[in-house]
C-alpha cells in the first residue's frame, strides 16, 4: 500500500481524477505519489481474481497468538513509557495549530474471510477488502487540509503541514497513537501499512496481488516500510507489496522483534518511509 502519509474520503460517488498519495493525508509522505482513482466516498469496487497463494500467510494458531501477544505486550509497555511524550506532543499540537490534537480516518484492516472456504466476496454487499477500523494518528496537517472532503495525498513541502507537524511526520511520531489500535486488536505493530478503502479499491486493481496483504493485522512498521522510501509511482507501490508478501511467507515472532528493532535507525536517521 502505498505507505505513505488525507483525512476524509470525498462524498461524491460520481466524481473521478487523479490522487496524489502519501500515507494517510493528514500525516503523508513527503513525496507526491500521482495515482488514477474512482473516488467513491471510501466504497470500494469488487477485487479482481486473485491467485490464492496458499501458502503466503499460512501459520497455525500458536505461532499466530505468540505473535499477536508479543506485539500487544510491546504496546502497552510503549503506551506507558511513552506517557510524558503523548503528552509533550498532545500540548504542542494544541498550542500551535487551531483544531483536535488527534485525527482519525477509516482504514481497511485484516481479511479473515480468506481462512474460511465457503465464504465469498458476495457475502458482504460491500467488499472493501478487509475489516474497516479506525485509526489514529496525531494531527499533522491543518483541519481544512482536504478541500470539500476530496482525498489529496501530501508533496514535498506541503504548506497544509503545521510547522510540529512536519516534526511529527519526519520523525514518524504522529504515528504513535497507533499503539492504542495495536492494544485495540485492530493492528499490530509490524505488518503491511493500512490504507484507506477508496485507495485500496484502486490499488487492488492496478496490483492483482495486493489484497494478499490482508492476510495478517495491518502494521505500524513493517518489512516495506525499512526497505523502501516513500512512493513516487504505482511501480514503487508494487515493490512494497513484494516486500509485504515476503514478510508474511516468514512471519513469526523472531521476524516481528527484528523488524521492531530494525524500525529504530528508520525513525532516528529518517531513512525508509510509510
Amino acid at each position: 500500500m502505498p505507505d505513505r502519509r488525507p483525512q476524509t474520503g470525498t462524498r461524491d460517488a460520481r466524481t473521478s481524477g487523479r490522487l496524489s498519495t502519501a500515507t494517510d493525508g493528514a500525516a503523508g509522505a513527503d513525496v507526491e505519489v500521482s495515482i488514477p482513482v474512482v473516488l467513491a466516498g471510501d466504497i470500494a469496487r469488487p477485487a479482481p481474481a486473485v491467485a490464492p497463494f496458499p501458502e503466503i500467510g499460512e501459520i497455525d494458531d500458536a505461532t499466530e497468538f505468540a505473535i499477536r501477544m508479543v506485539n500487544v505486550t510491546v504496546a502497552v509497555v510503549a503506551l506507558v513509557l511513552l506517557a510524558p511524550l503523548f503528552l509533550a506532543i498532545a500540548l504542542a499540537v494544541k498550542l500551535t495549530s487551531h483544531g483536535p490534537v488527534f485525527y482519525t480516518q477509516t482504514r481497511v484492516g485484516v481479511d479473515r474471510r480468506w481462512k474460511r472456504r465457503r465464504a465469498s466476496a458476495d457475502q458482504r454487499q460491500q467488499d472493501l477488502g478487509g475489516k474497516p477500523f479506525t485509526i489514529y494518528k496525531f494531527r499533522s496537517m491543518t483541519v481544512d487540509a482536504e478541500h470539500e472532503g476530496r482525498a489529496v495525498w501530501a508533496t514535498r513541502d506541503d504548506v497544509r503541514v503545521t510547522p510540529v507537524g512536519r516534526v511529527l511526520r519526519r520523525t514518524r511520531l504522529d504515528e504513535l497513537p497507533q499503539l492504542i489500535n495495536v492494544v485495540r486488536g485492530d493492528m499490530n505493530i509490524v505488518g503491511p501499512r493500512p490504507e484507506r478503502p477508496s485507495i485500496f479499491a484502486q490499488l487492488r486493481q492496478d496490483i492483482p496481488e495486493y489484497p494478499l496483504r490482508q492476510r495478517a493485522r495491518p502494521g505500524i512498521t513493517g518489512w516495506a516500510q525499512i526497505n523502501q522510501s516513500y512512493d513516487s509511482c504505482v511501480e514503487d507501490v508494487r515493490r512494497k507489496v513484494q516486500f509485504d508478501l515476503e514478510y508474511l511467507g516468514r512471519r513469526g515472532v523472531a521476524e516481528d522483534v527484528k523488524i521492531m528493532l530494525k524500525t529504530i535507525p528508520v525513525m532516528l536517521f529518517k531513512r525508509g518511509g510509510w
